[in-house]
């Protein structure tokens, strides 16, 4: 009820000077920047539009999209194993995991990139096989570590290590009454996670999530020094046969953006669903019973006395 008078004041607010003086400056300034961008010719609008859906920049955008797919999904999972060491209660197992957040959370994105590109000078020749036995099957390092390996495997194992932050803050909000109450209605592990737990664990973790997407989005964009084929290589390449190294920025920039907004649309939805059902859950819990509830019904004798 609090909330519903706060928003049906906030809805009757009337207007005050200075908001219509704010109003005016930001539409001052948002005018002033697209008139000096369309006036100014130096952007070259034309060559940008010419460039904009040509093969090589498709393609590129194609791989980095690629790439935030597979490094999300695989450092999710990654990130999901490191939040249950880190939980442990084994202080070996969390000291590991601990160990592994604090150094690829302490190193450059771009350090463990070409660090993972050049692991082959360490490590040339690897073997697989079964321990204490002579079952083993040699792993050419150099082979296996192309570029697009290298990107793979440094943006997940950078992404896995915030990833677990996030997830183990979501189940830390949990209270401990909410484990045991499912406990005490005989609740499985499964079904325990299931229904209570990663339930109320979403409204902290989806929000950090979605921002950590658009952040891997962007940081695809660091692969470019390996050589990988994505959307800033792409633009790289094209401007370096043609010198038009503004209106190609430009092309990439603007594909960057179109791809947040859209990342943003998905997860303002799935926020809002979950924060609904949040607030729900919290206003049933603290609605008043109405009186007489819960007691019971007077036999005609109790009634008279």
């Amino acid at each position: 009820m609090p909330q519903l008078l706060a928003e049906e004041k906030k809805r009757i607010t009337p207007k005050r000077p200075r908001d219509y003086v704010a109003w005016a400056v930001a539409i001052a300034i948002v005018a002033a920047l697209v008139w000096t961008a369309v006036t100014n010719e130096n952007y070259r609008w034309p060559v940008v539009f010419s460039y904009f859906t040509t093969e090589t920049i498709l393609n590129g955008l194609l791989i980095t999209l690629l790439l935030t797919v597979a490094s999300m999904a695989l450092g999710t999972l990654l990130g999901l194993v490191l939040a249950v060491m880190r939980m442990s209660h084994q202080r070996p197992v969390s000291g590991l995991a601990q160990l592994y957040i604090t150094f690829f959370r302490g190193t450059p994105v771009l350090v463990q990139l070409v660090f993972w590109f050049n692991i082959a000078a360490l490590y040339p020749h690897l073997s697989i096989g079964v321990p204490f036995t002579d079952i083993s099957t040699p792993v050419n390092v150099n082979a296996i570590m192309t570029p697009m390996t290298a990107a793979v495997v440094g943006l997940t194992l950078n992404q896995a290590a915030y990833m677990s932050e996030i997830i183990r803050g979501g189940f830390a909000s949990v209270s401990r009454g909410q484990h045991e109450a499912a406990e005490s209605l005989g609740m499985s592990g499964f079904t325990k996670l299931r229904h209570v737990i990663i339930p109320q664990t979403m409204p902290a973790v989806i929000p950090a999530t979605g921002n950590q997407v658009i952040g891997m989005l962007k940081e695809t964009s660091l692969v470019s020094v390996l050589g990988v084929a994505d959307l800033l290589n792409s633009a790289q390449s094209i401007y370096a046969r043609n010198y038009q190294t503004i209106p190609l920025l430009i092309v990439a920039s603007l594909w960057y953006l179109i791809m947040t907004l859209v990342l943003s649309v998905p997860q303002s939805m799935i926020e809002r669903r979950f924060s609904r059902s949040t607030r729900a859950r919290l206003t049933s819990a603290a609605t008043p019973a109405e009186p007489g509830a819960g007691r019971p019904v007077p036999t005609t004798r109790e009634s008279l006395l």
